[in-house]
C-alpha cells in the first residue's frame, strides 16, 4: 500500500513529490487528501453548466489524475477517495446541497478504480488506456445508480430524481456517461503524464 509506482513517476509531467521507495511522508498523504477534498467541492459545489448527463466524472477524475502525477503511489486513488468521501460528509452535516447520486458514486469510486487500473499498467499507451478504463467503469456505475435513483423515485439523496423522468434520461444517458468517461479519463492522462516515459531507448534515439 502506498509503494512508488516507477511508471508513473516516470511519465508525470510534474515533479514527484514521492521520495521514498516505501511509504508516503506527512506531504505527500496532505497533498492527496488535500486533492480528494478538492474533488469533493469541485463535484458538489462547483456547477459548470455542462448539460451533459456523466460529465461530473470531469469534475473528480481530473483532481485525482493530478494527485498521482504529484504522488505516484499505489493506493493512492483510496486515500483521495477517502478524502473525498469524507469531505462531502462534512460539507452535507454543515447543510450543504450535494450534487447527485450519479456524481458522488462517480467521487467515491474514480479512486480505488484507477487503483486497480493503474495497478495493471505498463507505461506508454497502457497507462493513457489505464485512465480510459477508469473513466469509463466510474462512469457506467455512476450511470447505473442514477439510472435505479429514477427508477425507484428516490427523493432527497443530492437531488436522486433529477429533473427528467427516465424515459426521457436514458436514451442519452446511456451514450453520454460512456462517452464522458472515455473522454475525461483520455485528458486527464494526456494533461498530467506523457505518452513514453522519460529515458526509454525511443527517446535516447531521438535527434
Amino acid at each position: 500500500m502506498l509503494a512508488l509506482d516507477a511508471r508513473l513517476r516516470g511519465t508525470s509531467r510534474l515533479p514527484s513529490f514521492a521520495t521514498a521507495e516505501r511509504g508516503a511522508g506527512a506531504l505527500e498523504l496532505a497533498t492527496l487528501a488535500l486533492i480528494g477534498a478538492v474533488a469533493a467541492a469541485l463535484t458538489n459545489l462547483a456547477d459548470f453548466h455542462w448539460g451533459i448527463p456523466g460529465s461530473s466524472i470531469v469534475q473528480t477524475i481530473l483532481p485525482m489524475a493530478l494527485g498521482f502525477a504529484l504522488v505516484p503511489r499505489r493506493g493512492a486513488g483510496s486515500v483521495m477517495g477517502l478524502s473525498a468521501v469524507a469531505t462531502s460528509a462534512l460539507m452535507r452535516l454543515g447543510g450543504a446541497h450535494l450534487a447527485g447520486v450519479g456524481a458522488l458514486t462517480s467521487l467515491a469510486l474514480c479512486g480505488p478504480f484507477l487503483d486497480l487500473a493503474l495497478g495493471r499498467a505498463r507505461g506508454g499507451p497502457w497507462l493513457y488506456g489505464a485512465f480510459v478504463l477508469a473513466g469509463a467503469a466510474t462512469n457506467a456505475c455512476a450511470f447505473l445508480v442514477r439510472a435505479a435513483a429514477k427508477w425507484l423515485g428516490m427523493r432527497g439523496i443530492g437531488g436522486g430524481m433529477g429533473r427528467r423522468a427516465l424515459a426521457e434520461w436514458l436514451p442519452q444517458a446511456i451514450w453520454t456517461y460512456a462517452l464522458a468517461g472515455v473522454l475525461a479519463g483520455l485528458v486527464s492522462a494526456a494533461l498530467w503524464f506523457q505518452f513514453r516515459e522519460r529515458g526509454t531507448p525511443a527517446d535516447d534515439a531521438a535527434p
